[in-house]
């Protein structure tokens, strides 16, 4: 929903800054998911830290997109790494809150939050496959952007539970939206 209603607006305001990166975009898509990666392994120890290193992972995963438009290095190889690398740091950080909900005995948030690594694939996968059969399908309440911010409130918060049930309903509604929409755009066919 995000980038749906922003898309590329700030795409021409940050591109003289993109310009200036000395990294590569699938560099700091490398970077990105790195920054996640430890964001995932301080959500059991420092939530206000892991919300943080979050953020950041989201500022680099922008990031690369933009420098790749500004640079002109648009391909299919980038877009495929970047997408790869948002799955891996969208499990990571889930299972490092059904981490988190398992030392403190908390079954409804391990439920809620692997509901929600579940809702987040198959988020990811429905657009994939649809996309596969050639419907552009970027419908829906709960894409990457709003996942991250999210993740990362869940975080600062300290209060991760509200935020699992959350992610996890609207994550399931955005694949039933895209299922929807597939359904709706092949019969248009």
């Amino acid at each position: 929903m995000i980038s749906s209603k922003l898309g590329r607006i700030l795409d021409r305001p940050l591109a003289p800054l993109a310009q200036r990166i000395p990294l590569g975009p699938n560099a700091i898509t490398v970077f990105g998911f790195l920054v996640t990666a430890v964001a995932a392994f301080c959500i059991p120890f420092n939530l206000v830290a892991a919300g943080l290193l979050i953020l950041l992972g989201g500022l680099f995963d922008m990031l690369d997109g933009l420098t790749a438009r500004a640079k002109g290095m648009v391909s299919a190889f980038g877009a495929f790494l970047d997408s790869t690398l948002d799955r891996y740091s969208d499990s990571l950080i889930f299972l490092a809150f059904a981490w988190y909900f398992l030392e403190r005995n908390d079954f409804y948030g391990i439920f809620w939050t692997l509901g929600a690594l579940v809702g987040a694939l198959l988020t990811s996968y429905v657009r994939a496959r649809a996309e596969g059969i050639s419907i552009e399908c970027s419908v829906g309440l709960m894409e990457r952007p709003e996942r991250v911010v999210l993740l990362a409130l869940a975080c600062i918060t300290s209060r991760p539970l509200p935020f699992m049930i959350v992610l996890c309903v609207f994550s399931h509604i955005t694949v039933i939206q895209r299922i929807l929409h597939v359904y709706r755009a092949g019969r248009q066919r």
